[in-house]
């Protein structure tokens, strides 16, 4: 399935993809109305239940009626890696790090498919960073490698806006990687059943229907099983935790090729789909 979190008619829903719109599963039934986060708390339990209906359910809403929503609107975590990929290790001639780099995004960074990347007052500095995120599905804590996929809720998409000036200025990220509008996640979570190979996906990344950044992920140096195993030696992660892994060759600030007004970042991610956001000038 492909989770969708979105607004219809000014309500909230949750649903699954289909070909020509969206399944909410409240149409299958009230008990299956609840929020993203209730959701994946208990995906082992309720995917296979909502499955059996979604196909044969008649009421279909169409996807130019709904508002996308971020897929978790407000993570307990946001985690994200840098310098993760071979190639943009390369395009940077940095050495590959020897442990994965962790920081964090503050959860008030979220945004939704085709919601608005502002340009902060601040900077000039915006730069894009197209990223296969993971869901975690499962409060877990010593999770090994040979045991990471049993965890993980689904995949999706996240756009790591990066405001490099900030960014630069200390070395725990935080502040660059912050700003509000500045971490877009969807437009779906796919789940695992979707992917066959976690570490076998192509993205590639447009500015302006202009390719920048086009890789897979068989370039990650710390694999997303890793990275489970790697974070929960120090400390719980929860469902509904977002961890982005890290972002390829292309970005802005090699190119020379910062973010402005009305430019549109699209993310393409195998299997996924397609996370579309335009940049505006901060309110």
């Amino acid at each position: 399935m492909k989770l969708v979190n979105f607004l219809y008619k000014g309500e909230k829903n949750i649903g699954a993809l289909l070909d020509d719109g969206v399944c909410s599963f409240k149409s299958i039934s009230d008990k299956y109305s609840m929020s993203m986060m209730e959701f994946i708390e208990q995906i082992d339990d309720l995917s296979p239940k909502v499955s059996k209906f979604i196909n044969s359910n008649s009421e279909v809403i169409p996807l130019s009626e709904i508002e996308f929503l971020p897929v978790i609107e407000r993570p307990g975590k946001v985690l994200a890696v840098g310098l993760n990929y071979k190639d943009h290790a390369k395009e940077t001639g940095m050495d590959l790090p020897k442990v994965p780099m962790i920081f964090t995004k503050q959860s008030t960074s979220v945004l939704g498919h085709q919601g608005e990347i502002h340009k902060p007052k601040v900077s000039d500095a915006v730069d894009y960073e197209g990223e296969m995120a993971f869901v975690i599905g499962k409060k877990c804590r010593h999770v090994s490698k040979e045991d990471a996929l049993d965890v993980i809720a689904g995949v999706t998409i996240c756009n790591d806006v990066s405001v490099r000036d900030w960014q630069i200025a200390s070395p725990t990220f935080t502040m660059g990687k912050s700003f509000d509008t500045h971490c877009p996640i969807g437009p779906y979570i796919a789940t695992m059943d979707e992917i066959s190979d976690i570490h076998n996906l192509k993205i590639k990344t447009y500015v302006n229907d202009e390719l920048r950044q086009d890789s897979c992920t068989d370039q990650l140096i710390f694999d997303c099983f890793d990275l489970i195993e790697h974070i929960t030696k120090a400390f719980t992660l929860e469902p509904g935790d977002i961890i982005a892994t890290g972002t390829s060759s292309g970005v802005g600030v090699v190119l020379g090729k910062y973010l402005v007004p009305n430019d549109v970042v699209r993310i393409e991610l195998e299997n996924v789909g397609t996370l579309e956001n335009k940049v505006v000038l901060e309110p």
